[in-house]
């Protein structure tokens, strides 16, 4: 992770960074995701990036990438055509991915873009992890496409062929570039797979053997090379140089596949990066095996460095961060290809934020427009008064024309009105929209639905009697135009949503009999009424999850006594579910109901 600050000449500046390991064991890939998080924690700690939102890449082993060559159409055409191939090419349904693609540049009259997909799911925990360290997602990258920009942006003059090879724990990164020209492969040998051989070997755990390998651990070359080291060291280098021969015969495999399918040219040149790259004498074994010259990956030539770094250490590392490069270089507008994997949480954040300039916009226009309405009609009345002490002989002719302007200055007042009233009705719809997006991302389980959606006032944590509903009783019984509308809106002040029956099918219902006027005053909780049917886990797991996710900053439900105090006692499993059947239904039943009261993070006022 690391912060970087815009140059004034364009450039960037390496302000801070930090990392953290995390040990690739095989065996222990369900502790993986875990330490990621605490890592991203620490790190985000560190560096004082809290509540800040920050570009991050996937690595090119968990995105699958496709380089295609589309027909020479109008530019308004591709994307639709973009569309089309990627529901060809992409090995899982479209509905199950995020995508994105980026134009390359062609010397043909064809088009070239690159296609970069990932699995929804995948991509949906990593984006956990980042969020629950306090911080936002920016913008989502593939390593590939952040080390090609990185190149670009340090080797401007490199027009021969050139490998990025990025050998990172469980896989290597294989980045072809020539001049503007771009293919990669991701390869699933990396420095791990050489942990796993001197464990095997040795017969010690793997986290023994990653410390011999990171200790006394080098490669073994040819022509005697093992004969000046001491016994147990040489044996380790051979163990080590016998491991890494798949790792050039792979990369040679690409390279001609590249030459073939590709139309590439051979490499020139080999740069080195990834934490693998630490392994000493890999650049050399590589060189023998490939015959191409090799030397390590400086993303930082064009990078100013801040005061608090530390060089040395970063000198030793900087073939380790091209990826945090090519990342800065999007927020300075400087990457050529810019992929962005947005997952669904942040595109529904992303929505909501377009759509609040234009309500709010809309709302500035309508109240600016009656004050100005009410200036010129006030200096009317003060016009029309001056000519009443000047002429008081015509005061009787002017009686008539008085009273219209006070008509109008009443009417004046009715159109502010009407307008504070409107504007405080659409911010009330954006809350809404944050709500409703939150019940929609919780409930997210097709063992559980909603039947009944009710916003409450006057909600007490532990009386599940306390509140009031705050729907109007013959809500929707009111034709659209009749006058007990205006009542209701007089009554309220402000657009409150309907209890909905059945999910997604837009109905709606009243309590029937005479059901008195809500009391003034703000909607402090919601209460929904539904269904699970198979386990009533399902519904546990969801408060659960709700709990998790109560002390980020963009919460809208806090499971507290007093949801407005962090530091309040925690409801209990009761208070929040005061109905949960939890006896598996039989054969007579569909399902089981339950009862769930939610308190607002920020009540919602109806006045």
């Amino acid at each position: 992770m690391a912060v970087f600050d815009p140059a004034k000449a364009g450039g960037l500046i390496l302000k801070s960074y930090g990392s953290h390991s995390i040990l690739a064991d095989p065996s222990q890939e369900m502790t993986r995701l875990p330490q990621i998080t605490l890592a991203v924690k620490e790190l985000a700690t560190a560096l004082k990036v809290q509540k800040e939102k920050v570009r991050y890449s996937m690595s090119g082993q968990s995105v699958f990438t496709r380089f295609m060559k589309l027909p020479p159409l109008e530019e308004d055409n591709i994307d639709e055509l973009v569309r089309f191939e990627a529901q060809q090419h992409v090995p899982f349904p479209i509905e199950e991915v995020v995508w994105d693609w980026a134009r390359l540049d062609s010397t043909g009259p064809e088009k070239e873009v690159a296609l970069v997909a990932i699995k929804r799911d995948a991509l949906t925990e990593i984006n956990a992890t980042v969020a629950e360290a306090g911080i936002g997602t920016r913008e989502v990258d593939a390593a590939p496409m952040a080390l090609y920009n990185a190149f670009r942006y340090n080797y401007p003059g490199e027009e021969a062929p050139i490998l990025l090879m990025d050998v990172g724990a469980k896989a290597t990164n294989l980045v072809y570039i020539e001049g503007t020209r771009l293919f990669t492969r991701s390869i699933a040998v990396g420095a791990a797979s050489v942990t796993t051989a001197i464990a095997k070997e040795y017969n010690i755990s793997f986290a023994e053997a990653e410390s011999q390998k990171v200790t006394n651990g080098v490669v073994s070359l040819g022509g005697g090379h093992t004969a000046q080291l001491d016994e147990a060291t040489a044996q380790l280098a051979t163990v080590i140089r016998n491991s890494l021969n798949r790792l050039p015969a792979e990369v040679a495999r690409t390279n001609s596949y590249y030459r073939s399918q590709q139309e590439g040219n051979m490499p020139t040149k080999i740069f080195l990066a990834g934490g693998g790259a630490n392994l000493p004498y890999l650049p050399e074994f590589l060189e023998e095996k490939l015959r191409v010259p090799i030397e390590l990956f400086n993303p930082l030539q064009r990078v100013s460095v801040g005061k608090a770094i530390d060089v040395e250490q970063l000198g030793r590392e900087a073939h380790m961060i091209g990826e945090l490069v090519g990342l800065a270089l999007r927020g300075v507008d400087q990457a050529p290809i810019r992929i962005d994997l947005v997952p669904d949480v942040v595109a529904s954040q992303r929505a909501t934020a377009e759509r609040k300039p234009f309500l709010i916009a809309a709302a500035i226009i309508m109240m600016a427009g009656c004050a100005v309405w009410a200036m010129n009609k006030s200096v009317l009345a003060a016009d029309a008064q001056i000519k009443a002490e000047q002429m008081e002989g015509e005061k009787s002719k002017l009686a008539g024309p008085g009273s219209k302007i006070d008509r109008q200055t009443r009417r004046q007042s009715e159109l502010q009105s009407l307008a504070e009233a409107y504007a405080g009705q659409q911010s009330l719809r954006v809350k809404w929209i944050d709500v409703l997006g939150k019940v929609k991302d919780y409930f997210n389980d097709q063992d559980v639905w909603i039947t009944d959606f009710e916003p409450v006032g006057l909600y007490k944590a532990g009386d599940d009697k306390s509140y009031k509903s705050r729907v109007k009783g013959n809500f929707v019984k009111t034709k659209y135009g009749d006058s007990s509308l205006d009542d209701l809106s007089k009554s309220s002040g402000a657009a409150v949503p309907s209890k909905s029956r059945g999910r997604g099918k837009g109905k709606t219902r009243a309590r029937g009999g005479s059901v008195p006027e809500p009391p003034q005053g703000a909607i402090n909780a919601i209460r929904l009424t539904g269904f699970w049917k198979s386990k009533s886990a399902a519904v546990t797991d969801i408060v659960k999850e709700i709990r998790k996710h109560q002390d980020e900053p963009d919460a809208v439900f806090v499971l507290k006594k007093n949801p407005a105090d962090p530091t309040s006692a925690d409801l209990v499993e009761k208070e929040i579910l005061p109905l949960l059947k939890s006896s598996i239904p039989d054969e007579n039943q569909l399902a089981e109901q339950f009862v769930m009261i939610l308190p607002l993070k920020e009540p919602i006022s109806i006045k």
